[in-house]
């Protein structure tokens, strides 16, 4: 499985992007998560999604802006990202799992097997 991270770039305060995270092969069966990474600091989780899209995951600083979802028919993963602020600025990396992982694993980037390029979101006025 190959992923493909699109729909970053540079954007003021209060604004939105909607990420893409685009798969090669079928993942319908996968969990689906977004991590990030800002200069300086260590990657961290965003969210993740899991096979069904009825179980999604969120750190606590996106909950209520962010929005994880996937369209499995087009092997496609989303974030949507509003009221973005300056804190969000990072490198948004998409991450799967063949696995179905349990919620206390979830948000451990060591547990995914397959991860995207990034891509670079910038906010700044």
């Amino acid at each position: 499985v190959q992923l493909q991270a699109s729909g970053g770039g540079l954007v003021q305060p209060g604004s939105s992007l909607r990420l893409s995270c685009a798969a090669s092969g079928r993942t319908f069966s996968y969990t689906m998560a977004w991590f990030r990474q800002a200069p300086g600091k260590e990657r961290e989780f965003v969210a993740a999604i899991k096979r069904g899209a009825l179980d999604r995951y969120y750190t606590d600083s996106v909950k209520g802006r962010f929005t994880i979802s996937r369209d499995n028919a087009k092997n496609t993963l989303y974030l949507q990202m509003n009221s973005l602020s300056p804190e969000d600025t990072a490198v948004y990396y998409c991450a799967a799992s063949p696995l179905g992982l349990i919620t206390s694993s979830i948000r451990h980037g060591d547990k995914y097997d397959y991860w995207g390029q990034g891509t670079q979101v910038t906010v700044s006025s």
